[in-house]
């Protein structure tokens, strides 16, 4: 739960544990020798070796049967609403299985040194696999240029900050429509106007999402009042305020959430994507009676018909206890409400763990997001509403769709009533992520040391309780997805096969671990991600052995022309790039606004709030790679992981597959756009 970690004041002590799955009792696990040493002196006592096989890396072939015209029967223990799905009609590139978003080519060209930096997306759909299929031909004031092969960005040694450069895709010899023309940035970054929704407020968490269907991916931000609580802390705030804001800095709209949810990094989560393949993103929050819209309406569909917008439903600690709660669908473009049906979830002290009926810190706990589960039992890939409720000891999990001007429950886990589901009960972190543990083209959502089934029946427990940060990732090369989680009341922090929920490696005692890091850093050992914490110093996250490569305990960023990730503190850039005048967010987290793949080549854009709540800055890199990726937003575990990033303790977003120097090429993505 703290903010800084501290370092360990006992030896801690490494333990493989067993692994509960299905709902089953924790075993024993063996014993092993080898392993790695904690850099405090403690002892490694058992592990027993990773396992050899592990899911495929997303982004392969979808499962067969793809596309869904009707519902199938949802598996055991999911619970699930109207069945099946249509895709929508293809309006962009591609024709596989995931929905994603129909970007434009995203091209930034900066004044530097030595000329213009230009740098552009490669799409998903766009990458067969075979580098000769694909090159781009760079134009500058209508001339061809370049062809470049190897990369999506170029040094124009004798580019102006007057010059134009668009680009075209040569797929397997035909060259594509050109892009636009970017204006040649003056400075490493783009600055958008916003405007504070009053004078106690500050930008806080950021989504991305298209809002007004240009193909620009925009920004959906979150306003902080100086009053927000944490959870456990009593007082009512000021409303949380979320707004609308194009990339190119037009304020489309502002939500006002209202007095009946408090302000604060556990209650508003903000799931941000197209969910009705409209081609335009709709976001999707938790409401209650005195939320407005973002015509300034109180709501007024499904049950919000007719409510006491003037109630006051907040208890002695601030937090609504009791009355209305629900779920609401706003139109990216207008702010409008679209839908709103009950949350799924409802309050109620039983089960929550709070001591009394006037508290309500465990039950107020939130996570939220986007992915692509299961509709009835089948892996559709249309995507899905994702809230979470709980996490220290009920735990529950619900998608639901958006298709048709209809909000509908797609299925509901819950650790008192899905079978084998107790074994979840306080299994989450203040964070959650999904990706594909097991290569069926659906989702698996992870809220920490547990890890939920697409279709959301229970999968599998580690057993080690609440932990504060989780990174979720190909952190081990070739065995699929695993998970870094530091331990708030164990101590220390693991890394565990993401699918089994076997560890990789397990470090207990030193007490509350608030901070971790999981990622490809620096020069040498590739054989495993760096599981980085003050209380564990660096682990090999494959094998628990100490390491040099240090991830940090903040966040993390690509930026550099090497393909090793950097850590990152606040706004505080690799290479000493000036970003003063800007600040970080959440009090001694720290954390940056936003980052992610937003403009340019693979790497990640830094969205950094102005000291002064003016602006939001996206800087971007300028330095020149050899390495081609596609845009990470076209990878499918990125997509979903960057809308959770924004979720409570915000955490970096991870690909499907391994980033370093060594790595394997890319898997083909399967995806068509809207």
């Amino acid at each position: 739960m703290n903010g800084t970690g501290g370092a360990i004041t006992s030896g801690g002590v490494v333990t493989s544990g067993g692994v509960v799955t299905s709902g089953g009792a924790i075993t024993s696990g063996g014993v092993t020798t080898s392993g790695g040493v904690i850099t405090s002196g403690g002892v490694i006592t058992s592990g027993g070796a990773p396992r050899t096989g592990g899911a495929p890396r997303t982004g392969g072939a979808p499962p067969s049967g793809g596309m869904v015209t009707s519902g199938g029967a949802p598996s055991e223990g999911g619970v699930t609403g109207q069945g099946g799905a249509t895709k929508p009609t293809v309006t962009g590139g591609g024709s596989g299985h995931y929905q994603m978003e129909n970007l434009d080519r995203g091209v930034v060209a900066v004044k530097v040194s030595g000329g213009v930096y230009v740098g552009w997306r490669m799409f998903g759909y766009e990458y067969t696999g075979t580098d000769s299929d694909t090159s781009y031909n760079l134009y500058k004031d209508g001339t061809k240029l370049a062809n470049v092969t190897d990369s999506t960005n170029y040094l124009d040694a004798s580019g102006t900050s007057s010059s134009k450069y668009t680009v075209t895709c040569v797929l397997k010899g035909t060259e594509g429509p050109q892009s636009t023309a970017p204006t040649v940035w003056s400075q490493q970054y783009l600055s958008i106007p916003i405007t504070s929704p009053g004078g106690s407020y500050s930008a806080n968490d950021a989504s991305p999402g298209d809002l007004d269907g240009d193909g620009k991916l925009d920004i959906v931000l979150k306003w902080d009042p100086s009053n927000s609580k944490d959870s456990a802390s009593s007082g009512t705030t000021d409303p949380c305020m979320i707004s609308g804001i194009t990339i190119t800095g037009k304020q489309l709209w502002t939500i006002n959430v209202g007095m009946n949810i408090r302000s604060g990094a556990h209650d508003t989560q903000m799931s941000v994507f197209d969910f009705d393949g409209d081609g335009k993103a709709e976001l999707a929050i938790k409401t209650a009676p005195g939320t407005k819209d973002g015509t300034g309406a109180f709501l007024k569909t499904g049950p919000a018909a007719g409510a006491d917008n003037a109630h006051d439903y907040r208890g002695p600690n601030g937090m609504a206890l009791g009355g209305p709660e629900w779920l609401t669908v706003f139109s990216g473009a207008t702010g409008a409400e679209l839908a709103t049906v009950d949350y799924p979830i409802p309050w109620g002290q039983a089960n929550w763990g709070d001591p009394s009926a006037t508290q309500a810190n465990r039950s107020h706990r939130y996570n939220g997001g986007f992915a692509w589960v299961k509709d009835g039992g089948v892996a559709t890939g249309l995507p899905s509403i994702i809230q979470q409720r709980g996490y220290y000891t009920r735990l529950t999990m619900s998608a639901y769709t958006f298709r048709g001007g209809v909000l509908a429950k797609n299925w509901v886990f819950d650790s008192s009533s899905t079978p084998g589901g107790s074994a979840a009960a306080g299994q989450g972190d203040h964070s959650c992520m999904a990706a594909d543990v097991d290569g069926d083209g659906a989702f698996e959502i992870i809220p920490g040391a547990s890890t939920i089934n697409s279709d959301g029946t229970f999968r599998c427990a580690t057993g080690i309780g609440h932990g504060d940060a989780m990174h979720v990732g190909e952190l081990v090369p070739g065995k699929g997805i695993s998970v870094y989680s530091v331990h708030e009341t164990a101590g220390g922090g693991d890394c565990h096969d993401a699918s089994t929920c076997k560890y990789y490696f397990n470090v207990t005692g030193g007490g509350d671990n608030g901070r971790g890091a999981a990622d490809y850093v620096g020069v040498g050992d590739e054989t495993g991600a760096s599981c980085s914490s003050s209380h564990t110093g660096n682990l090999n996250c494959g094998t628990g052995a100490t390491v040099t490569p240090n991830a940090g305990s903040n966040f993390l960023i690509y930026w550099n022309a090497d393909e090793w990730r950097s850590t990152l503190n606040a706004t505080s850039l690799p290479g000493g790039v000036d970003t003063s005048g800007t600040s970080g967010c959440n009090g001694t987290k720290n954390t940056p606004t936003l980052t992610a793949d937003m403009l340019g080549d693979w790497r990640e854009e830094l969205v950094a709030r102005e000291t002064s709540n003016g602006a939001l800055r996206v800087y971007t890199t300028t330095a020149v790679t050899k390495r081609r990726i596609y845009t990470l937003m076209h990878d499918p575990t990125y997509r979903a992981q960057v809308n959770f990033e924004q979720s409570s303790y915000n955490q970096p977003p991870h690909p499907g597959f391994r980033i370093s120097p060594n790595m394997d090429p890319p898997p083909v993505p399967s995806l068509f756009v809207k």
